[in-house]
């Protein structure tokens, strides 16, 4: 009863503003009779760095102890936060990732923390991995069941030749050392992915040529077969990790060939330096935030032509980069941006999608000092529980402010709506139609739309603080809004309830409001819903 009361406060407390607002009718509908792409079992993805402590930006140094290397493995709420989905997959990389050595086996050279070097790569030293840090991580990877994605270093042997571009042979005799050290242990590592952001034109810091690059894909594969000949799973390989280059991406496929490359990785950070001062605005601005399907267009046309073979992975997107924006990435405003990046690339046949970073750094889905989770670590598991594989095409004829998705429900019979209202002055009441026969058919029941707006917003409010008869059909409601109504909040509240950790520090429930299927949704401003249609009829989704 106290989730159906608190939100019933809240939507009254708002019934002035909602009565003064512009308030707008809309029809969705959702084509469920075939998916349009395909995501991932696992899509959602979370990275961890190499930046050491005086990782600096806008004088500003917010990673902290979050390194790969130096991050607190034993506090209770980084398990907690990893096992609440539980089969998160991480993804270990980044910018220094080409300068980390392996203390393993015949090292030749010295192995010792990353420090400060003024005409080193990104400002920082060659760095290292013991292999007593990668046991005590293998050991938090098994314990929360993570889904492990590793960054080998792509540099180790080469030297700059001009400018950015690095040449010579990779040395893999490090790699391999690292690998069968891995598999000694019995530590699953589901992929290797190969050097970062050294792809071109796009490259940042290093860039490595698409030939030579594609070559050393061809021998990390034969290395990966020879040592996993007699395991019972063979990791896949992903690559390049960087900022999409078409003729660049296009020539290493070329080159790598067929069954090489498994995964091809990409890069977004679509919204600029985190120093802006109007990322508040660019997050909440649809036409930017829409610029970035080119990217995801031309890289599915890419893999289609040149690697049919392989799948699209964002690699890593934190949305503002240089550690991105300082009370901005980490508030509740960011989640307009990361939900529709989540929307958007899924529509693209985008298996995985990694946010940078799941702690450190200002993008942080979990902040880097308390590990309490930020707002977008509960979008991402609201997305991970009840998104599904099946990508479903969705047509409204709302304003391009309102965002809709739709995907079949994750492990259960019906479709799941996100809806993403990133206008200020418009609230929005919301019809949903099955295309197939331009209404909502539930079990042989037609719904019938309301034919009053004053109807609709008295019926989105008359249902709260019951749930349904059991003779009634219900829909589940996940409303999200900041504490306050203050977009920088860095407190998420579902369903008028601030979330905050359990007294053990567990995550808080995450619990919908049950509504009759004939009720309109209302979505208000600046808002965000996710809407479960457990009835709906989806020939695409049959579980």
């Amino acid at each position: 009863m106290g989730i159906f009361l608190s939100l019933f406060i809240y939507l009254i407390s708002y019934l002035p503003v909602i009565l003064a607002r512009d308030v707008t009718r809309v029809t969705i509908f959702v084509d469920a009779t075939k998916t349009v792409a395909t995501n991932d079992e696992h899509f959602i993805c979370a990275t961890m760095d190499w930046w050491p402590h005086d990782k600096c930006n806008y004088n500003h140094c917010p990673w902290g102890n979050s390194s790969v290397i130096n991050l607190d493995l034993s506090h209770p709420l980084l398990a907690n936060a990893i096992q609440a989905f539980q089969s998160l997959r991480i993804r270990i990389g980044g910018s220094l990732q080409d300068q980390v050595l392996y203390d393993v086996g015949d090292l030749k050279a010295p192995c010792h923390p990353f420090r400060k070097m003024k005409d080193g790569l990104f400002g920082f030293s060659k760095g290292c991995l013991h292999m007593q840090r990668w046991d005590e991580l293998n050991q938090l990877f098994n314990r929360t069941g993570a889904i492990v994605s590793f960054g080998l270093n792509a540099l180790h042997g080469r030297h700059n030749i001009r400018h950015n571009a690095w040449g010579g042979a990779w040395d893999s005799n490090n790699a391999r050392d690292f690998l069968k050290y891995t598999i000694s242990m019995g530590y699953q590592i589901d992929s290797w992915e190969y050097g970062n952001e050294l792809s071109g034109r796009t490259s940042i810091g290093a860039s490595v040529d698409a030939e030579l690059y594609g070559k050393d894909l061809i021998n990390l594969k034969n290395i990966i077969n020879e040592l996993y000949k007699n395991s019972s799973s063979k990791p896949t390989i992903l690559a390049p990790g960087g900022f999409f280059d078409q003729e660049w991406y296009a020539k290493f496929l070329q080159v790598s060939g067929s069954n090489v490359v498994n995964g091809v990785t990409h890069h977004i950070y679509n919204l600029g330096p985190g120093f802006d001062s109007n990322l508040v605005s660019k997050i909440l601005n649809p036409q930017r935030l829409s610029r970035v399907s080119e990217t995801f267009g031309n890289l599915k046309q890419t893999i289609e032509k040149y690697g049919p073979w392989a799948s699209a992975w964002v690699g890593e997107s934190g949305g503002a980069y240089n550690s991105g924006g300082r009370h901005v990435s980490n508030t509740f405003v960011n989640s307009f941006w990361y939900l529709d990046q989540l929307g958007m690339s899924s529509k693209y046949n985008t298996k995985v999608y990694c946010r940078q970073t799941l702690v450190g750094g200002n993008y942080g889905l979990l902040n880097a000092t308390t590990f309490i989770p930020n707002p977008d670590y509960y979008s991402a598991l609201l997305w991970h529980r009840l998104m599904g594989k099946g990508v479903l095409s969705v047509a409204t004829d709302g304003s391009s402010s309102l965002r809709s998705y739709a995907h079949c429900s994750k492990e259960r019979e019906g479709i799941t709506l996100l809806l993403i209202n990133l206008s200020n002055q418009t609230d929005y009441v919301i019809s949903v139609h099955n295309s197939m026969n331009m209404k909502l058919t539930v079990k042989g029941k037609d719904i019938n739309r309301e034919s009053s707006l004053s109807r609709d917003i008295k019926r989105a409010v008359s249902w709260v603080g019951s749930t349904a008869s059991d003779g009634h059909l219900t829909r589940e409601e996940y409303h999200l809004t900041p504490k306050d109504g203050y977009l920088q909040s860095q407190t998420m509240v579902l369903n008028g309830i601030p979330l905050q950790l359990a007294d053990d520090e567990g995550i808080p429930k995450l619990d919908p409001v049950r509504v009759d299927v004939n009720s309109p949704i209302y979505i208000t401003h600046l808002s965000i819903a996710f809407i479960v249609f457990p009835n709906f009829s989806a020939r695409a989704c049959v579980v």
